[in-house]
């Protein structure tokens, strides 16, 4: 599935996530929302919890702000952020 078309992903997210080498569902899969988000992060982009969340609620398809407030505070400790 292309990225593009999962929930939170905007042209933006979609291009950083390309120029990372991440170009679809099963790749965005392989890394998770952390690792995909680290690797933009690296990368240089100028990015916000915000794409942390949208990665993980376009994995599992909910909105990002529907995502629990425990879940938000696990993935920001994954990714070495601080909420």
């Amino acid at each position: 599935m292309d990225l593009i078309e999962l929930k939170n992903l905007g042209k933006t997210s979609v291009q950083w996530l390309n120029a990372v080498g991440i170009r679809n569902r099963d790749q965005l899969q392989s890394y998770g929302a952390v690792g995909a988000y680290v690797k933009v992060r690296e990368r240089g982009f100028k990015v916000s919890k915000v794409l942390l969340y949208a990665l993980e609620g376009a994995l599992v398809d909910s909105h990002w702000n529907d995502l629990s407030p425990d879940l938000k505070k696990q993935l920001l400790q994954d990714a070495g952020e601080r909420d």
